[in-house]
């Protein structure tokens, strides 16, 4: 039998304002929203929200959930992701990724943990490829593992305008993004390039440049990091203006900042005031990657691990700190990376899709329980996941 959960007087935002509701869960799905709405006291469990914000589960569209890093040395190999850190961070959606080390980093090892993590309660999909090109895959193919392969719904995170990058040309960009968008219509999916921008001279040009070249849509580029200073952002809400999706990195470190990066939640208001789109704005954790700082001549100065947690801090921050709109705030760690990733079930709340929420305290700004796929993951702000080796 289906568990049945009914959540009364919240105030939910879907992430619309939908005003104070009742929202009923039937087994992995939200099945009503409405008011008045009760349950036989021998079926279910009824939770009273007592007026809390009831949002949806945050989707982090960039994590290394494999762990990463590598460039200070194996000794700088960075873990792999812990559900429960998510759980308790409000994120109920991840995509997996490679980064720079794509040699002792598999996509074997990335598509067995984006399975476990799936079966832990966490939806996990996960991105074919890594920084390097030609893109590694698992089938021989970009297209077909984005066809045969059911959790791989693009290509990721590709480097450029980075020392770390094989500095691929326009055409090769072309040819990758263009297998990917066929196979994407083909399956259903999303087929984005996940791009990951670094802080050389040529920022977005190489984008614009495929683009230009081809009959591709700039949407079909996903570029991530734009907040690593003000000349990328401004070449950042460009590329918004012209049609794409842009997103900023909530992980950091004061000396990251103090070199010209600027806060994901300070990025997300300049890029509002500029009159960026907001639905083409997003914001994304690079959880369990490396937090690189080279100095000017290409020497790492110091490297620390992304956090899942940051993503809910930095919608807190841009909201508390920044004054973004709390609806537009929230589109962008929920409807937006779930519109831009093809992932239709996810990222609001609304009857048919899957029962992915969070309840939030609305004076302290804080996660009271998170549910993912109807099940409570978080409650009374205690992590109620446990993994097969929990003692």
């Amino acid at each position: 039998m289906s568990r049945i959960v009914l959540i009364k007087n919240a105030h939910v935002f879907a992430p619309r304002d939908l005003g104070v509701c009742d929202v009923l869960i039937a087994g992995e799905k939200i099945e009503k929203i409405d008011q008045g709405l009760s349950l036989p006291a021998a079926i279910g469990e009824t939770v009273d929200a007592d007026g809390a914000w009831l949002i949806p589960g945050l989707v982090d569209s960039l994590v290394h959930i494999s762990g990463g890093g590598g460039e200070g040395g194996f000794a700088s190999r960075t873990p792999e992701l812990d559900p429960r850190e998510a759980f308790k961070s409000g994120v109920t959606t991840v995509i997996g990724v490679l980064g720079t080390d794509a040699t002792t980093r598999t996509l074997n090892e990335l598509y067995g943990k984006a399975r476990a993590l799936d079966a832990q309660g966490l939806s996990c999909y996960m991105h074919s490829g890594s920084y390097q090109f030609p893109v590694n895959t698992l089938t021989g193919s970009v297209r077909t593992d984005i066809m045969l392969v059911h959790n791989i719904i693009g290509v990721g995170e590709l480097a450029i305008s980075d020392h770390r990058s094989s500095q691929p040309t326009t055409a090769e960009l072309v040819r990758v993004a263009s297998d990917a968008r066929v196979a994407g219509l083909l399956s259903g999916k999303g087929g984005v390039i996940s791009i990951h921008v670094g802080d050389c001279k040529g920022r977005l040009q190489p984008l614009f440049d495929a683009v230009a070249s081809s009959d591709l849509p700039i949407s079909q580029f996903y570029p991530t990091h734009l907040n690593r200073n003000d000349n990328l952002l401004a070449h950042g809400i460009e590329f918004a203006h012209a049609g794409g999706f842009i997103d900023f990195t909530t992980s950091t470190t004061p000396e990251i900042l103090a070199s010209g990066e600027l806060r994901a939640s300070r990025a997300l208001r300049v890029a509002l005031e500029s009159g960026a789109p907001a639905d083409r704005l997003t914001m994304s954790s690079d959880a369990q990657g490396s937090m690189t700082n080279f100095c000017d001549n290409g020497t790492l100065q110091d490297i620390e691990v992304g956090s899942v947690a940051s993503l809910f801090d930095e919608f807190r921050r841009a909201v508390r700190d920044e004054r973004v709109d709390f609806v537009k705030a929230l589109h962008s760690v929920t409807a937006n990376p779930a519109k831009v990733l093809g992932l239709r079930h996810k990222g609001s709340v609304a009857p048919g899709l899957d029962a992915d929420l969070s309840i939030v305290d609305p004076t302290s700004f804080e996660l009271q329980h998170v549910m993912a796929r109807g099940r409570w993951q978080y409650f009374d702000r205690q992590v109620r996941f446990q993994g097969a080796f929990a003692k």
